[in-house]
């Protein structure tokens, strides 16, 4: 099976059978996952921060660094691969946990799911099913075959959403 790795900021796209798309190490970044079942196509963005307003270098090379702009890049790249309307689209995020902020002072990761949210919102798009918060991280991959969406965590094994 053929992987595609999305790094921290990155987005990946696929409609190529056997091929899953995946990111390691989710901790308060959230991955916004894309499914096109009619197309068979799938997509991830690794989204570390909630706005891009303050970044603008960062921002025109890793747009998917930051929610306000990996959203619009994601659903640019889903046309590419055919999809025409955003209703054909089905939508899951998990991450946004908790990491190295045990008294919550920033809430990065509680600050990029409602971020990622709202902006779904102005798209007309929502999460159907989400894996947010708590304190771990997060492995995710996306079978382009199925749709499957597979999580994993160091001592908490597997599970889907």
């Amino acid at each position: 099976m053929e992987v595609v790795n999305v790094g921290v900021g990155e987005i990946g796209v696929s409609n190529v059978p056997d091929t899953m798309v995946k990111t390691y190490a989710l901790g308060s970044c959230i991955a916004l996952i894309m499914v096109a079942p009619k197309l068979n196509a799938v997509g991830l963005a690794h989204i570390a921060l909630p706005d891009s307003s303050f970044a603008n270098g960062k921002a025109k090379a890793l747009p998917g660094y930051f929610a306000d702009l990996a959203i619009p890049e994601l659903i640019e790249k889903f046309k590419k691969l055919g999809v025409k309307k955003n209703s054909e689209v089905i939508v899951k995020m998990t991450g946004g946990a908790k990491i190295m902020d045990p008294e919550g002072r920033f809430n990065i990761g509680k600050r990029n799911a409602l971020a990622t949210k709202k902006i779904l919102w102005k798209y007309k798009l929502g999460a159907i099913a989400e894996d947010i918060g708590k304190n771990f991280s997060r492995t995710v991959s996306v079978n382009v075959d199925s749709g499957e969406i597979t999580i994993t965590s160091p001592g908490r094994g597997q599970w889907n959403i």
